[in-house]
Protein backbone atom coordinates (compact mmCIF):
# COMPACT_ATOMS: atom_id res chain seq x y z
CA UNK A 1 0.00 0.00 0.00
CA UNK A 2 1.50 3.38 -1.20
CA UNK A 3 0.93 5.97 1.80
CA UNK A 4 -0.86 9.34 0.29
CA UNK A 5 1.09 12.77 1.13
CA UNK A 6 -0.27 15.68 1.39
CA UNK A 7 1.64 18.26 0.18
CA UNK A 8 0.06 21.12 2.18
CA UNK A 9 0.74 19.82 4.99
CA UNK A 10 4.01 19.09 6.76
CA UNK A 11 7.98 20.26 6.57
CA UNK A 12 9.67 20.02 3.11
CA UNK A 13 12.22 17.45 4.65
CA UNK A 14 9.15 15.40 5.51
CA UNK A 15 7.25 15.58 1.73
CA UNK A 16 10.83 15.32 0.25
CA UNK A 17 11.45 12.22 2.37
CA UNK A 18 8.17 10.49 1.63
CA UNK A 19 8.67 11.30 -2.20
CA UNK A 20 12.00 9.50 -1.84
CA UNK A 21 10.35 6.41 -0.30
CA UNK A 22 7.53 6.06 -2.98
CA UNK A 23 10.27 6.72 -5.90
CA UNK A 24 13.13 4.43 -4.72
CA UNK A 25 10.71 1.50 -4.59
CA UNK A 26 10.21 1.30 -8.00
CA UNK A 27 11.54 -2.28 -9.74
CA UNK A 28 14.20 -2.04 -12.36
CA UNK A 29 12.10 -3.20 -15.47
CA UNK A 30 14.92 -5.60 -16.88
CA UNK A 31 16.18 -6.98 -13.27
CA UNK A 32 12.57 -7.00 -11.52
CA UNK A 33 14.09 -7.54 -7.81
CA UNK A 34 16.22 -4.83 -7.84
CA UNK A 35 15.12 -1.50 -7.30
CA UNK A 36 16.04 2.18 -9.03
CA UNK A 37 17.62 3.04 -5.97
CA UNK A 38 19.53 -0.70 -5.15
CA UNK A 39 20.95 0.27 -8.67
CA UNK A 40 21.91 4.18 -7.57
CA UNK A 41 20.21 5.43 -10.87
CA UNK A 42 17.54 7.15 -8.34
CA UNK A 43 19.94 10.15 -7.91
CA UNK A 44 17.54 12.38 -5.51
CA UNK A 45 14.26 13.54 -4.78
CA UNK A 46 13.81 17.36 -4.32
CA UNK A 47 10.87 20.05 -3.73
CA UNK A 48 10.74 22.69 -5.64
CA UNK A 49 9.90 26.39 -4.09
CA UNK A 50 6.33 25.99 -5.90
CA UNK A 51 5.28 22.27 -4.16
CA UNK A 52 6.99 20.28 -6.99
CA UNK A 53 8.65 17.16 -6.78
CA UNK A 54 11.13 16.68 -8.83
CA UNK A 55 12.81 12.95 -8.77
CA UNK A 56 15.87 12.78 -10.54
CA UNK A 57 17.01 9.63 -12.66
CA UNK A 58 20.61 8.93 -13.96
CA UNK A 59 20.33 6.10 -16.76
CA UNK A 60 22.34 3.43 -16.31
CA UNK A 61 24.41 4.09 -20.07
CA UNK A 62 22.91 6.17 -22.59
CA UNK A 63 21.72 3.64 -25.15
CA UNK A 64 19.56 2.07 -21.87
CA UNK A 65 16.52 0.81 -23.41
CA UNK A 66 14.86 1.02 -20.10
CA UNK A 67 15.24 4.32 -19.68
CA UNK A 68 11.98 5.93 -20.46
CA UNK A 69 10.14 3.39 -18.90
CA UNK A 70 12.05 3.81 -15.60
CA UNK A 71 11.43 6.95 -15.54
CA UNK A 72 7.49 6.78 -16.23
CA UNK A 73 7.48 4.16 -13.95
CA UNK A 74 9.19 6.62 -11.26
CA UNK A 75 6.42 9.30 -12.15
CA UNK A 76 3.31 6.85 -11.75
CA UNK A 77 4.62 5.66 -8.73
CA UNK A 78 5.06 9.40 -7.21
CA UNK A 79 1.70 10.42 -8.38
CA UNK A 80 0.21 7.17 -6.90
CA UNK A 81 1.55 8.71 -3.32
CA UNK A 82 -0.34 11.55 -3.64
CA UNK A 83 2.52 13.92 -5.29
CA UNK A 84 0.17 14.58 -8.58
CA UNK A 85 2.50 17.84 -10.43
CA UNK A 86 5.48 15.58 -10.18
CA UNK A 87 7.74 15.48 -12.48
CA UNK A 88 10.99 13.10 -13.24
CA UNK A 89 14.61 14.96 -14.82
CA UNK A 90 17.27 13.04 -16.86
CA UNK A 91 20.85 13.33 -14.97
CA UNK A 92 23.45 12.65 -17.66
CA UNK A 93 26.45 13.87 -15.95
CA UNK A 94 28.27 12.67 -14.22
CA UNK A 95 27.60 8.97 -15.38
CA UNK A 96 25.78 6.55 -13.58
CA UNK A 97 28.62 3.76 -12.80
CA UNK A 98 28.16 0.29 -11.16
CA UNK A 99 30.16 1.93 -8.23
CA UNK A 100 26.58 3.04 -7.09
CA UNK A 101 24.60 0.25 -6.62
CA UNK A 102 24.07 -0.47 -3.22
CA UNK A 103 25.58 -3.39 -0.78
CA UNK A 104 21.61 -4.63 -0.71
CA UNK A 105 21.59 -4.15 -4.66
CA UNK A 106 24.57 -6.43 -5.09
CA UNK A 107 23.46 -9.23 -2.77
CA UNK A 108 20.14 -9.22 -4.48
CA UNK A 109 21.52 -9.72 -7.86
CA UNK A 110 23.59 -12.42 -6.59
CA UNK A 111 20.83 -14.05 -5.16
CA UNK A 112 18.69 -13.60 -8.77
CA UNK A 113 22.06 -15.69 -10.14
CA UNK A 114 23.27 -12.47 -11.78
CA UNK A 115 26.89 -12.03 -10.76
CA UNK A 116 27.22 -8.43 -9.25
CA UNK A 117 30.31 -6.09 -10.83
CA UNK A 118 33.29 -6.31 -9.41
CA UNK A 119 35.54 -3.82 -8.29
CA UNK A 120 36.19 -1.12 -10.95
CA UNK A 121 39.55 0.26 -9.55
CA UNK A 122 40.79 -1.00 -12.99
CA UNK A 123 39.07 0.07 -15.66
CA UNK A 124 41.62 -1.44 -18.40
CA UNK A 125 40.39 -4.60 -16.62
CA UNK A 126 36.75 -4.48 -16.88
CA UNK A 127 36.62 -3.54 -20.40
CA UNK A 128 38.98 -6.37 -22.03
CA UNK A 129 37.82 -8.85 -19.46
CA UNK A 130 40.03 -9.49 -17.27
CA UNK A 131 38.03 -9.42 -14.54
CA UNK A 132 37.50 -12.52 -12.50
CA UNK A 133 33.91 -13.14 -12.05
CA UNK A 134 32.38 -15.22 -9.06
CA UNK A 135 29.75 -17.90 -10.07
CA UNK A 136 26.43 -16.38 -8.38
CA UNK A 137 25.68 -19.76 -7.72
CA UNK A 138 28.57 -21.68 -6.33
CA UNK A 139 30.75 -19.01 -5.68
CA UNK A 140 33.63 -20.65 -7.69
CA UNK A 141 36.06 -18.38 -9.61
CA UNK A 142 36.53 -20.45 -12.15
CA UNK A 143 34.24 -18.79 -14.76
CA UNK A 144 34.57 -18.28 -18.49
CA UNK A 145 33.37 -15.50 -20.31
CA UNK A 146 30.93 -17.10 -23.11
CA UNK A 147 29.64 -13.60 -24.83
CA UNK A 148 30.37 -10.05 -24.02
CA UNK A 149 26.52 -9.91 -24.11
CA UNK A 150 24.27 -11.48 -21.81
CA UNK A 151 20.16 -11.00 -21.59
CA UNK A 152 20.39 -7.46 -21.75
CA UNK A 153 23.81 -5.25 -23.12
CA UNK A 154 25.02 -4.25 -19.63
CA UNK A 155 25.87 -7.70 -19.03
CA UNK A 156 27.84 -10.12 -20.29
CA UNK A 157 27.03 -14.13 -20.14
CA UNK A 158 29.52 -16.32 -18.28
CA UNK A 159 29.29 -19.95 -17.53
CA UNK A 160 30.91 -21.47 -13.78
CA UNK A 161 33.31 -24.50 -15.35
CA UNK A 162 33.07 -26.00 -11.78
CA UNK A 163 29.16 -26.06 -11.50
CA UNK A 164 28.68 -26.00 -15.26
CA UNK A 165 25.99 -23.44 -14.28
CA UNK A 166 24.93 -20.25 -17.23
CA UNK A 167 25.11 -16.99 -15.99
CA UNK A 168 25.08 -13.05 -16.93
CA UNK A 169 27.57 -10.81 -14.97
CA UNK A 170 26.61 -7.46 -14.66
CA UNK A 171 29.19 -5.84 -16.44
CA UNK A 172 31.68 -2.30 -14.40
CA UNK A 173 31.12 0.76 -16.10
Amino acid sequence: MVEVVDIKQGSNAKVRQAAWLAAAVVPDPEIPVVTVADLGILRSVDVSADGTVVARVTPTYSGCPATQLIEQMVLEALQAAGFENARVESVLSPAWTTDWISDDGKEKLRQFGIAPPEKTSNSKRALFGETVVHCPRCGSAETERVSEFGSTPCKAHYRCTACKEPFDYFKCL
